[in-house]
């Protein structure tokens, strides 16, 4: 049996493992590496665990270590088959739904303690409370890690649905946000009750109105918004884990709550500034939900765009006119993940290149479904580093563009951004490419993207669309630039 402290310093080495690997996923370059080291500071700490005296030294210790080798069977084998079969269009729902099972788990620590503590305070009699037992530091911090984590876990949980296309709703009940303020009231007079009440009947109502209250908060919010709402959860999820650290006086957990909380704290914020809006904009403005698309439909019917008509383009015209491009910047979005046509968009820059175009690749930072989603796709394909650009760093370089190639994209090159303040759009940072003397859009059909704002770029003197799915698209491209030898 290990000694305490030599079960503390594992837990720390462990921890240290955790902020190398984030430092290191913080660059493409060394993305895969960090995933490695953060692994083995999880492992590490999955294996000290079973030599903690704290188990080993209870009279159940035996089925305490079944249980621990039972969950990790379960948890690690469903983690295993679904990484590996998850397709790259799936990832955000993936993303959205672990994010909340760590959510889930540290609430589910915390009503353990809640529950051990209010069976202690009751053995004690008289007025002792959950507080008394655990102190008052330990109490508020394992109350608000239950709070946070069960607001996590199914406002995840929401996203993933709403992400798998599986829930469409953009309001539960009439006056949608002022429920949520009540009910965030409820719970929150609920936590306060926990405090100094020890029974189970407050602490499962605790539990089921903070559950309720994640879904009914991320209900409402609009489907452009889910890169931000995924990043905020994740920060969540750490503050959680980190709060649930503590209670149990474990540093592995604290450090790794901190870290994790810190970067998704960060994200949130790297996300809402490039939408140009607030966290709380987010939550009840709901671009992306019925009502923001009708608005946007509407403005968009009055505007010029009602009165043009989309021009089409073949392939074979597209890819000569790319192929005696002085520069072509392609700009992908979640159409290009569909199609999975990220291969193929390589295999024609490689074309390009070839013939002396010069080829760059523009990222919105909240292009796709969740952050760095693009970035991803475009490391799978091959695509270098050095090729792909973000959105500060690309715009000025459209006005000297020959051809910018929209592939999946719609809302991050919408020009109503700048130009109509009526749009659910207005003010979100984006990607200049109507500034390019040519744009191509790559799109499936006629309609709008995922927000349902319509798009003037499309209906642009200079815009032509190549319609179909993606990965045709870009093979016929590749066929065409082929063509000429």
């Amino acid at each position: 049996m290990l000694t305490e402290y030599a079960i503390e310093a594992t837990y720390l080495m462990a921890a240290l493992l955790f902020i190398v690997g984030l430092k290191q996923m913080s660059s493409p370059v060394t993305a895969r590496r960090g995933i490695l080291w953060a692994g083995v500071g999880m492992l590490l700490a999955t294996v000290v665990t079973f030599f903690d005296p704290a188990i080993l030294e209870q009279d159940s210790a035996s089925l305490n270590l079944l249980l621990i080798v039972l969950a990790i069977a379960l948890g690690g084998g469903y983690a295993w088959y679904s990484g590996r079969k998850v397709a790259m269009t799936d990832m955000p729902q993936m993303i959205a739904m672990y994010n909340g099972m760590g959510g889930g788990a540290a609430a589910a620590i915390a009503a353990v303690e809640l529950l051990k503590a209010g069976a202690e305070a009751r053995h004690l009699g008289g007025d002792a409370s959950t507080a008394d037992v655990l102190g008052p530091d330990v109490a508020i911090l394992a109350i608000l890690g239950a709070l946070i984590g069960s607001v996590a876990f199914s406002g995840s949980i929401i996203a993933w649905a709403k992400l798998d296309g599986r829930l469409n709703l953009s309001r539960l009940l009439p006056a949608q946000h002022v429920v949520n303020a009540v009910l965030a009231v409820l719970t929150m007079g609920l936590a306060v009750t926990l405090y100094f009440n020890t029974g189970l009947a407050p602490l499962l109502a605790f539990y089921l109105l903070a559950l309720v209250l994640g879904v009914f908060i991320t209900v409402p919010v609009g489907g452009a918004d889910m890169p931000v709402i995924i990043s905020l959860f994740n920060a969540l999820t750490g503050l959680a884990v980190g709060f649930e650290g503590y209670v149990l006086g474990n540093a592995a957990m604290i450090i790794a709550g901190i870290v994790v909380g810190s970067a998704g704290s960060l994200l949130t914020r790297l996300m809402a500034v490039a939408m140009n809006r607030s966290v709380l904009n987010v939550f009840f403005a709901g671009v992306g939900t019925d009502s923001g698309a009708a608005s946007a439909s509407g403005a968009g019917a009055a505007g010029a765009g009602a009165q043009k008509e989309m021009k089409e383009i073949q392939a074979q015209d597209a890819g000569i006119l790319m192929a005696f491009a002085e520069q072509v910047v392609i700009i992908p979005g979640y159409g290009m993940a569909v199609a999975q046509a990220q291969h193929k968009i390589w295999e024609l820059s490689q074309l390009l290149t070839d013939r002396g175009v010069s080829v760059k690749f523009a990222i919105h930072p909240v292009a796709g479904r969740m952050p760095g989603h693009m970035n991803v796709l475009l490391a799978e394909a091959g695509v270098p580093y050095d090729m792909i650009y973000d959105m500060e760093d690309i715009n000025a370089d459209f006005k000297k563009t020959t051809v910018a190639l929209v592939i999946g994209a719609n809302d991050v090159v919408n020009p109503s951004a700048k130009t109509d303040q009526d749009s659910p759009l207005y003010g979100m940072p984006i990607l200049d490419a109507a500034d390019a003397a040519n744009v191509i859009v790559i799109k499936r059909g006629r309609g709008t993207g995922f927000s349902g704002v319509e798009n003037p770029l499309f209906v642009a003197d200079n815009t032509r669309m190549l319609f179909g799915d993606g990965q045709k698209a870009a093979t016929d491209l590749i066929h065409a630039v082929k063509a000429l030898g």
